[in-house]
Protein backbone atom coordinates (compact mmCIF):
# COMPACT_ATOMS: atom_id res chain seq x y z
CA UNK A 1 0.00 0.00 0.00
CA UNK A 2 1.17 3.74 -1.12
CA UNK A 3 1.72 5.88 1.85
CA UNK A 4 -0.52 9.25 0.72
CA UNK A 5 2.06 11.28 2.04
CA UNK A 6 4.76 9.33 0.41
CA UNK A 7 8.17 10.72 -0.98
CA UNK A 8 6.59 11.60 -5.24
CA UNK A 9 9.01 12.20 -7.67
CA UNK A 10 8.17 14.82 -10.50
CA UNK A 11 9.88 14.31 -14.15
CA UNK A 12 8.55 16.61 -16.73
CA UNK A 13 8.28 20.38 -15.07
CA UNK A 14 6.84 23.06 -17.81
CA UNK A 15 3.67 25.52 -17.20
CA UNK A 16 1.23 22.18 -16.78
CA UNK A 17 4.18 20.03 -14.31
CA UNK A 18 5.27 22.40 -12.66
CA UNK A 19 1.93 23.76 -11.29
CA UNK A 20 1.30 19.92 -10.14
CA UNK A 21 4.40 19.97 -8.11
CA UNK A 22 3.15 23.14 -6.83
CA UNK A 23 -0.21 22.15 -5.56
CA UNK A 24 1.62 18.70 -3.88
CA UNK A 25 4.39 20.83 -2.56
CA UNK A 26 1.29 22.83 -1.20
CA UNK A 27 -0.49 19.45 0.39
CA UNK A 28 2.55 18.94 2.11
CA UNK A 29 3.97 16.33 -0.15
CA UNK A 30 8.17 15.97 -0.47
CA UNK A 31 8.88 16.05 -3.58
CA UNK A 32 11.80 15.56 -6.03
CA UNK A 33 11.73 16.91 -9.28
CA UNK A 34 13.46 16.77 -12.52
CA UNK A 35 13.58 18.65 -15.98
CA UNK A 36 15.33 18.85 -18.94
CA UNK A 37 16.25 22.24 -18.37
CA UNK A 38 16.64 23.46 -14.74
CA UNK A 39 16.40 26.52 -14.89
CA UNK A 40 12.39 26.36 -15.30
CA UNK A 41 12.33 24.92 -12.19
CA UNK A 42 14.41 27.06 -9.89
CA UNK A 43 10.87 28.68 -8.87
CA UNK A 44 9.59 25.44 -7.52
CA UNK A 45 13.32 25.23 -5.78
CA UNK A 46 12.48 27.83 -3.67
CA UNK A 47 9.13 26.71 -2.88
CA UNK A 48 10.74 23.62 -1.52
CA UNK A 49 11.21 20.73 -4.05
CA UNK A 50 14.25 18.68 -3.90
CA UNK A 51 16.48 18.28 -7.17
CA UNK A 52 17.25 14.77 -9.22
CA UNK A 53 20.10 14.78 -11.48
CA UNK A 54 18.36 12.78 -13.67
CA UNK A 55 14.65 10.81 -14.22
CA UNK A 56 16.30 7.75 -12.87
CA UNK A 57 17.86 9.68 -9.66
CA UNK A 58 13.97 11.33 -9.07
CA UNK A 59 12.50 7.53 -9.26
CA UNK A 60 14.71 5.66 -7.14
CA UNK A 61 14.46 8.53 -4.46
CA UNK A 62 10.93 8.44 -4.88
CA UNK A 63 8.05 5.85 -3.67
CA UNK A 64 5.68 7.34 -6.28
CA UNK A 65 7.29 9.14 -9.84
CA UNK A 66 5.11 10.89 -11.75
CA UNK A 67 5.76 12.32 -15.38
CA UNK A 68 3.63 15.00 -17.66
CA UNK A 69 5.62 15.29 -20.86
CA UNK A 70 4.66 16.35 -24.09
CA UNK A 71 4.29 13.92 -26.55
CA UNK A 72 5.04 9.95 -26.72
CA UNK A 73 8.60 10.56 -28.29
CA UNK A 74 9.59 12.69 -24.45
CA UNK A 75 7.71 9.72 -23.00
CA UNK A 76 10.23 7.19 -24.26
CA UNK A 77 13.32 9.52 -23.74
CA UNK A 78 12.76 9.96 -20.14
CA UNK A 79 11.79 5.98 -19.35
CA UNK A 80 14.80 4.84 -21.45
CA UNK A 81 18.06 4.17 -21.01
CA UNK A 82 20.86 3.97 -18.59
CA UNK A 83 19.62 7.69 -16.73
CA UNK A 84 15.96 6.83 -17.74
CA UNK A 85 12.91 5.61 -15.00
CA UNK A 86 13.07 2.16 -15.85
CA UNK A 87 16.47 2.05 -14.87
CA UNK A 88 15.52 2.95 -11.41
CA UNK A 89 13.01 -0.08 -11.51
CA UNK A 90 15.31 -3.47 -10.48
CA UNK A 91 13.18 -6.93 -9.63
CA UNK A 92 13.17 -7.74 -6.24
CA UNK A 93 14.69 -4.11 -4.90
CA UNK A 94 12.75 -1.71 -3.56
CA UNK A 95 9.40 -3.76 -4.13
CA UNK A 96 6.01 -1.43 -4.45
CA UNK A 97 7.64 1.33 -6.32
CA UNK A 98 4.52 2.82 -9.11
CA UNK A 99 5.10 5.06 -11.89
CA UNK A 100 2.42 7.29 -12.97
CA UNK A 101 2.20 9.26 -16.58
CA UNK A 102 0.04 12.13 -16.77
CA UNK A 103 0.69 13.07 -20.27
CA UNK A 104 -1.36 12.60 -23.56
CA UNK A 105 0.17 9.71 -25.56
CA UNK A 106 -0.02 7.02 -27.79
CA UNK A 107 -2.54 4.29 -25.93
CA UNK A 108 -0.04 1.51 -27.11
CA UNK A 109 3.31 3.30 -26.21
CA UNK A 110 1.74 3.34 -22.55
CA UNK A 111 0.74 -0.18 -22.58
CA UNK A 112 3.98 -1.31 -23.60
CA UNK A 113 5.73 1.15 -21.20
CA UNK A 114 3.77 -0.44 -18.53
CA UNK A 115 4.55 -4.60 -19.67
CA UNK A 116 8.07 -2.59 -19.10
CA UNK A 117 7.55 -1.31 -15.53
CA UNK A 118 5.82 -4.72 -14.58
CA UNK A 119 8.58 -6.80 -15.44
CA UNK A 120 11.37 -4.74 -13.35
CA UNK A 121 8.85 -5.39 -10.27
CA UNK A 122 7.07 -1.78 -10.11
CA UNK A 123 3.16 -0.76 -11.12
CA UNK A 124 2.26 1.71 -13.60
CA UNK A 125 -0.50 3.92 -13.92
CA UNK A 126 -1.70 5.68 -16.95
CA UNK A 127 -2.96 8.93 -15.67
CA UNK A 128 -4.20 12.06 -18.24
CA UNK A 129 -5.71 15.00 -17.04
CA UNK A 130 -8.49 16.89 -18.79
CA UNK A 131 -7.96 20.66 -18.09
CA UNK A 132 -5.12 23.58 -18.53
CA UNK A 133 -3.22 25.84 -16.66
CA UNK A 134 -6.55 28.01 -15.94
CA UNK A 135 -8.23 25.05 -14.21
CA UNK A 136 -5.24 23.47 -12.87
CA UNK A 137 -4.92 26.60 -10.94
CA UNK A 138 -8.41 26.77 -9.83
CA UNK A 139 -8.55 23.63 -8.72
CA UNK A 140 -11.24 21.57 -11.29
CA UNK A 141 -8.62 19.36 -12.97
CA UNK A 142 -9.92 15.92 -13.80
CA UNK A 143 -7.66 12.70 -13.86
CA UNK A 144 -8.11 9.67 -15.43
CA UNK A 145 -6.98 6.22 -14.64
CA UNK A 146 -6.16 2.94 -16.41
CA UNK A 147 -4.10 0.35 -14.76
CA UNK A 148 -4.40 -2.26 -11.85
CA UNK A 149 -7.06 -0.96 -9.29
CA UNK A 150 -5.07 -1.56 -5.89
CA UNK A 151 -2.68 0.70 -7.45
CA UNK A 152 -5.39 3.24 -8.31
CA UNK A 153 -7.35 3.37 -4.73
CA UNK A 154 -3.30 3.59 -3.28
CA UNK A 155 -2.82 6.25 -5.47
CA UNK A 156 -5.80 8.23 -5.88
CA UNK A 157 -5.50 10.51 -3.03
CA UNK A 158 -1.81 11.99 -4.20
CA UNK A 159 -3.47 12.24 -7.61
CA UNK A 160 -6.79 14.20 -5.89
CA UNK A 161 -4.22 17.08 -4.18
CA UNK A 162 -3.38 17.66 -8.44
CA UNK A 163 -7.10 17.29 -9.32
CA UNK A 164 -10.19 16.66 -7.08
CA UNK A 165 -11.79 14.60 -10.11
CA UNK A 166 -10.70 11.33 -10.06
CA UNK A 167 -11.86 8.47 -12.41
CA UNK A 168 -10.84 4.72 -12.70
CA UNK A 169 -11.37 3.76 -16.54
CA UNK A 170 -9.89 0.31 -16.81
CA UNK A 171 -7.08 -1.31 -18.07
CA UNK A 172 -3.31 0.03 -18.81
CA UNK A 173 -4.00 2.15 -21.75
CA UNK A 174 -7.28 2.99 -21.56
CA UNK A 175 -7.12 6.02 -19.68
CA UNK A 176 -4.85 7.30 -22.24
CA UNK A 177 -7.57 6.59 -24.93
CA UNK A 178 -10.07 8.07 -22.71
CA UNK A 179 -7.94 11.19 -23.10
CA UNK A 180 -7.55 10.90 -26.81
CA UNK A 181 -11.08 10.23 -27.20
CA UNK A 182 -11.65 13.60 -24.88
CA UNK A 183 -9.67 15.68 -26.56
CA UNK A 184 -10.50 15.14 -30.46
CA UNK A 185 -13.72 17.19 -29.38
CA UNK A 186 -12.30 20.21 -28.59
CA UNK A 187 -10.82 21.54 -31.64
CA UNK A 188 -13.73 20.66 -33.44
CA UNK A 189 -16.09 22.47 -30.66
CA UNK A 190 -14.18 25.60 -31.71
CA UNK A 191 -14.01 25.34 -35.40
CA UNK A 192 -18.12 24.58 -35.60
CA UNK A 193 -18.35 27.62 -32.90
CA UNK A 194 -16.27 29.76 -35.55
CA UNK A 195 -18.62 29.30 -37.99
CA UNK A 196 -21.97 30.17 -35.97
CA UNK A 197 -20.07 33.62 -35.25
CA UNK A 198 -18.61 34.60 -38.41
CA UNK A 199 -22.12 33.69 -39.55
CA UNK A 200 -23.34 36.08 -37.48
CA UNK A 201 -20.67 38.80 -37.83
CA UNK A 202 -20.67 38.86 -41.45
CA UNK A 203 -24.12 39.23 -41.43
CA UNK A 204 -24.00 42.46 -39.99
CA UNK A 205 -24.33 41.44 -36.31
CA UNK A 206 -21.44 43.56 -33.25
CA UNK A 207 -18.98 40.51 -32.82
CA UNK A 208 -19.17 40.93 -28.81
CA UNK A 209 -23.63 40.75 -29.24
CA UNK A 210 -23.05 37.45 -31.12
CA UNK A 211 -20.26 36.21 -28.57
CA UNK A 212 -22.40 36.90 -25.48
CA UNK A 213 -25.22 35.23 -27.44
CA UNK A 214 -23.45 32.33 -28.02
CA UNK A 215 -21.76 31.46 -24.93
CA UNK A 216 -24.82 31.85 -23.44
CA UNK A 217 -26.56 29.50 -25.58
CA UNK A 218 -27.51 25.40 -24.93
CA UNK A 219 -24.49 24.98 -27.43
CA UNK A 220 -21.79 27.08 -25.32
CA UNK A 221 -20.02 24.13 -23.12
CA UNK A 222 -17.78 24.54 -19.95
CA UNK A 223 -14.54 24.22 -22.48
CA UNK A 224 -16.09 26.88 -24.95
CA UNK A 225 -16.31 29.11 -22.21
CA UNK A 226 -13.15 29.65 -21.23
CA UNK A 227 -11.39 29.21 -24.16
CA UNK A 228 -12.95 30.29 -27.36
CA UNK A 229 -12.63 34.17 -25.57
CA UNK A 230 -8.76 32.91 -26.22
CA UNK A 231 -9.66 33.61 -29.72
CA UNK A 232 -10.47 37.19 -29.54
CA UNK A 233 -8.07 38.34 -27.06
CA UNK A 234 -4.96 35.73 -27.61
CA UNK A 235 -2.85 35.33 -24.52
CA UNK A 236 0.93 35.85 -24.57
CA UNK A 237 1.45 31.96 -23.27
CA UNK A 238 -0.81 29.82 -25.37
CA UNK A 239 -2.40 27.16 -22.63
CA UNK A 240 -2.04 24.68 -25.65
CA UNK A 241 -0.84 25.46 -29.31
CA UNK A 242 -1.68 24.89 -32.67
CA UNK A 243 0.83 22.26 -32.70
CA UNK A 244 0.15 20.19 -29.28
CA UNK A 245 -3.51 20.24 -30.62
CA UNK A 246 -2.53 18.73 -33.51
CA UNK A 247 -0.55 15.74 -31.61
CA UNK A 248 -3.27 14.95 -29.82
CA UNK A 249 -5.48 14.77 -32.49
CA UNK A 250 -3.43 12.62 -35.10
CA UNK A 251 -2.98 10.25 -32.14
CA UNK A 252 -7.01 10.23 -32.21
CA UNK A 253 -7.34 9.57 -36.16
CA UNK A 254 -4.71 6.61 -35.97
CA UNK A 255 -6.35 5.35 -33.38
CA UNK A 256 -9.61 5.60 -35.17
CA UNK A 257 -8.18 4.12 -38.43
CA UNK A 258 -6.78 0.58 -35.93
CA UNK A 259 -10.52 0.40 -34.53
CA UNK A 260 -12.71 1.36 -37.72
CA UNK A 261 -14.04 4.07 -36.41
CA UNK A 262 -14.93 7.06 -39.21
CA UNK A 263 -13.79 10.34 -37.90
CA UNK A 264 -15.28 12.45 -40.58
CA UNK A 265 -14.93 16.20 -38.11
CA UNK A 266 -11.49 15.12 -36.88
CA UNK A 267 -10.17 14.69 -40.11
CA UNK A 268 -11.79 18.21 -41.50
CA UNK A 269 -10.24 19.71 -38.31
CA UNK A 270 -7.10 18.33 -38.95
CA UNK A 271 -6.30 20.04 -41.78
CA UNK A 272 -7.27 23.07 -40.39
CA UNK A 273 -4.96 22.90 -37.79
CA UNK A 274 -2.71 22.31 -41.12
CA UNK A 275 -3.96 25.44 -42.76
CA UNK A 276 -3.23 27.40 -39.57
CA UNK A 277 0.49 26.24 -39.60
CA UNK A 278 0.98 27.37 -43.20
CA UNK A 279 -0.47 30.42 -41.94
CA UNK A 280 2.50 30.77 -39.33
CA UNK A 281 0.19 30.30 -36.16
CA UNK A 282 1.53 27.05 -34.76
CA UNK A 283 2.61 28.39 -31.48
CA UNK A 284 -1.05 30.06 -30.84
CA UNK A 285 -3.43 28.51 -29.17
CA UNK A 286 -5.69 25.97 -30.97
CA UNK A 287 -8.31 29.02 -30.43
CA UNK A 288 -6.43 30.18 -33.00
CA UNK A 289 -9.12 28.11 -35.42
CA UNK A 290 -11.10 30.86 -35.50
CA UNK A 291 -8.65 33.44 -37.44
CA UNK A 292 -7.94 30.86 -39.78
CA UNK A 293 -11.54 30.49 -40.63
CA UNK A 294 -11.91 34.06 -40.61
CA UNK A 295 -9.19 34.59 -43.62
CA UNK A 296 -11.03 32.14 -45.29
CA UNK A 297 -14.71 34.04 -44.98
CA UNK A 298 -12.26 36.96 -47.29
CA UNK A 299 -13.39 41.00 -47.35
CA UNK A 300 -16.01 42.22 -44.53
CA UNK A 301 -15.27 40.17 -41.59
CA UNK A 302 -14.46 40.94 -38.32
CA UNK A 303 -11.86 38.33 -37.13
CA UNK A 304 -8.69 38.97 -38.63
CA UNK A 305 -6.30 42.07 -37.58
Amino acid sequence: MVDIMANLGFIGLGTMGGKMVQRLLNAGHTVTGYNRTKARAEWLLDLGMRWGESPRAVAETADVTLSMVSNTQALEAITGGPEGVLAAFQPGQQPGKVFVDLSTVSPAASRALSRQVAERGAQMLDAPVSGSAITLEAGQLSVMVGGDYAVYEAVKPILQDIGPTVNYVGENGLAATMKVAVNLSLPIQILSFSESLLLAEKSGIPREAALQVLLNSVVASPALRYRFPLAIDPPDEPLFDVNMMQKDLMLALDLGRDLEVPMPTSAITNEFLNAARALGLSDQDFAVLYRVLAKMAGPGDAGVD
